[in-house]
């Protein structure tokens, strides 16, 4: 068997097995859902949440194992590849450093104060977002003035 069919009947199955859940989800009904859960007890949906963990771990295996399968074989793509993951490495080593975590104590969660390790991990998250938000701003201008002038 060729492996299209072999993945086409593994979807089939994943697919009746999250269709037969879903119909004994919506039997049980909302308030025996919510009074389960309350008491801790989450056996109404751990069905559905095992399907959905294998039909996630599948798509990243699968989709994993064709993007290096496609960088090995074009090497080409591999060097553009190595520089973007290395520039987006850069972004981030550098919003580390310049990220600082004084502000520690001034957030809560669940009334717990923040460490400063974790501020910092945040603040450095953020300065990650903003220079990949003005990197994407600058690419697009470059991109629109480039377009123009041709």
């Amino acid at each position: 068997m060729k492996l299209h069919k072999i993945l086409k009947i593994v979807a089939a199955l994943l697919g009746l097995a999250g269709v037969i859940f879903l119909v004994m989800i919506i039997s049980e009904g909302d308030d025996a859902i919510k009074a389960a859960a309350l008491d801790g007890d989450s056996a109404i949906i751990d069905p559905m949440a095992y399907v959905t963990y294998i039909i996630f771990a599948l798509t990243l295996a699968f989709v994993l194992f064709f993007v290096l399968q496609n960088l090995f074989t074009h090497t080409d793509s591999l060097k553009s590849t190595l520089i973007g993951v290395g520039a987006f490495a850069a972004v981030l080593v550098i919003s580390y450093v310049v990220s600082s975590g004084s502000d520690a104590g001034d957030y809560m969660y669940n009334g717990i104060p923040a460490t400063e390790n974790e501020s910092h991990l945040v603040g450095a998250g953020l300065m990650a977002f903003y220079i990949l938000i003005v990197g994407a701003a600058i690419a697009m201008l470059l991109s629109g003035i480039k377009k123009i002038t041709k």
